[in-house]
């Protein structure tokens, strides 16, 4: 990936559950283009979500936040998802945060 248009349409294409941290996120990828079934946003406790996402498939993409209460669930996240055997594809936060700066999912916008 090399730009923030063609990350999203990365993410458009990959048909994978998206977790993100709250509905600000979840408003800012469906104005992107990606479903909102999709996506799946922490409205809960830890464990359900976890069991939300791992009964629906195998794989997911964890983009949360780069602060340090992102930071913490992602570690947290990921560590639960692994070890109910779902794969987590990174890529996609690693990028955003490298390439572009941006720290805050809700703030991704396409001019």
């Amino acid at each position: 990936m090399k730009s923030l248009e063609e990350w999203v349409e990365k993410l458009k294409e990959a048909d994978k559950t998206i977790v993100v941290e709250g509905v600000r996120d979840k408003i800012a990828l469906g104005k992107l283009g990606i479903p909102g079934k999709r996506i799946v946003f922490l409205d809960g406790p830890l464990y359900k979500i976890v069991e939300n996402v791992y009964k629906r498939e195998k794989d997911c993409i964890l983009l949360l936040d780069l602060d340090k209460e992102g930071k913490k669930l992602f570690h947290r996240l990921r560590h639960d998802l692994q070890h109910f055997g779902v794969k987590i594809d990174h890529k996609f936060r690693e990028f955003l945060f490298k390439e572009t700066g941006i720290t805050y999912i809700e703030k991704i916008k396409l001019d």
